[in-house]
């Protein structure tokens, strides 16, 4: 379960930013949320990896 959330991550040189919401399950059971601002061409990557 992942999202991503485009915000006001630009700049004017034309790098477009995104930032990436992972859903984590931990050993027990509970969700913790990892965020990181990555590359819009990143994105996929991010995503498929575990």
């Amino acid at each position: 379960m992942a999202k991503k959330v485009v915000a006001t991550l630009k700049k004017k040189d034309g790098v477009k930013y995104a930032k990436v919401i992972k859903a984590i399950k931990t050993k027990t059971g509970a969700y913790s949320f990892r965020e990181e601002i990555v590359t819009e061409d990143r994105v996929k990557e991010v995503l498929a990896a575990k």
